[in-house]
């Protein structure tokens, strides 16, 4: 367990008006359901909750504000498969919204299209302003509950590439963005711009050594191309594509309790996280954390 906090769900929908894509062409209206996770108010006991259990908060949202995650998912994937990773996340006082992408989701089957991916970075920065928006209000559950100064941005394979885009290229960079979380990612070919300029934020990339999706060689790209500000790299020994990223393992743990400590870091601006991030990596065996462009050992 690394937060304190019970972990409260719901579901937004979110709906993105008609607008230009990252070439110039139109991009039809787009229909985002967005589920939030949230450190959630006790209704009684004290002991913590479970990042895995259900939710366990009637009570509602705890009172704010907490920083804000937006998490991209991957090609067929769903926010509910990541729940253990986003929970642990929540539970340590992250509202973490998780989108569900119009023409990639899990439950769209043969009429997915991976191109849309393109498309994608904007849907994200929408929903940050629409959740940012929500919580400035007086009334409603999201009023008051997101700190519109400390937001990241975290996504796994092409939702991964979808927020390195939002985080460091210039078609599509947020500048809101005060961190971002590269789970098994790449570069997007087809996106236009140029990526890591000046002022890049700070940025996590974590890859699986033995990922059959996405080589490791397309994460250390990334990586080491970013030569803007922080950046660690983070090698999961022996892992895949998805076991790191939605399960609950011990590596599993391991990556979760590694990724709230980067967040403690460059979000929440908790300045003994640096070395507990890297202390929780060189005493497991289990990952390598490098920074500053160097390299993981072979």
């Amino acid at each position: 367990m690394i937060g304190s906090y019970a972990v409260g769900d719901r579901t937004v929908r979110l709906v993105e008006a008609a607008h230009a894509g990252p070439d110039g062409g139109q991009v039809g209206a787009r229909v985002l359901p967005t589920l939030v996770w949230f450190p959630a108010a006790r209704t009684g006991g004290s002991a913590p909750a479970s990042p895995a259990s259900p939710s366990d908060a009637a009570s509602g949202p705890a009172r704010g504000p907490f920083p804000l995650v937006v998490f991209a998912p991957g090609f067929l994937q769903c926010g509910d498969v990541y729940r253990h990773l986003l929970r642990t996340w929540a539970s340590a006082g992250y509202v973490v919204a998780v989108l569900r992408f119009p023409r990639t989701n899990c439950d769209i089957g043969a009429a997915a299209d991976e191109a849309d991916l393109v498309n994608q970075p904007a849907d994200v920065s929408f929903v940050i302003s629409r959740l940012v928006t929500l919580s400035t209000r007086r009334h409603g559950w999201l009023a008051g509950l997101i700190d519109q100064a400390r937001i990241a941005v975290a996504g796994h394979s092409d939702g991964g590439d979808t927020v390195a885009a939002v985080a460091a290229d210039t078609c599509c960079a947020d500048h809101r963005v005060a961190a971002a979380i590269v789970l098994a990612g790449a570069e997007w070919p087809p996106l236009p711009g140029r990526y890591f300029p000046p002022a890049s934020p700070p940025m996590l990339f974590v890859q699986g050594s033995a990922d059959p999706i996405n080589p490791p060689a397309a994460s250390r790209q990334l990586y080491q191309a970013d030569t803007t500000g922080p950046r660690y790299y983070l090698d999961v020994f022996g892992a895949g594509h998805l076991t790191p990223y939605e399960g609950d393992s011990a590596q599993e743990r391991l990556v979760a309790r590694v990724t709230t400590e980067f967040l403690d870091r460059f979000v929440a601006g908790q300045r003994a996280a640096r070395a507990a991030m890297t202390r929780l990596a060189s005493q497991s065996g289990q990952v390598a954390l490098v920074s500053g462009g160097r390299l993981p050992p072979t």
